[in-house]
């Protein structure tokens, strides 16, 4: 299945929601999977993004739909990219 790079900042109203209720992170990531999506590895990161997540989901159009569900609510805005493994990105350079 696709992997996918999700880089998502809080809004201010998203950095209140998590001070008061942090697990409510964990909570969307429960959502996100119920849209199909699996989060597999998620960081809190310190610089220009607030959180990497490392995601898999079976098409583009479902990473669509979680990035714009999410961004909906206001609390956060996300930069999604497709990933390859180094294996896959390197097996395509070989072909002719």
């Amino acid at each position: 299945m696709p992997v996918y790079v999700m880089l998502t900042n809080l809004t201010d109203e998203g950095r209140r929601t998590i001070k008061e209720n942090p697990e409510r992170i964990k909570e969307v990531n429960k959502e996100v999977e119920a849209m199909g999506v699996k989060v597999l590895y998620q960081y809190a990161v310190m610089g220009p993004f607030d959180f990497v997540n490392i995601i898999e989901a079976p098409s583009n159009q479902a990473v669509a739909k979680v990035a714009v569900e999410l961004g909906a609510r206001g609390t956060l805005q996300t930069l999604t990219m497709p990933a390859i493994s180094l294996d896959d990105f390197i097996s395509t350079l070989k072909k002719k």
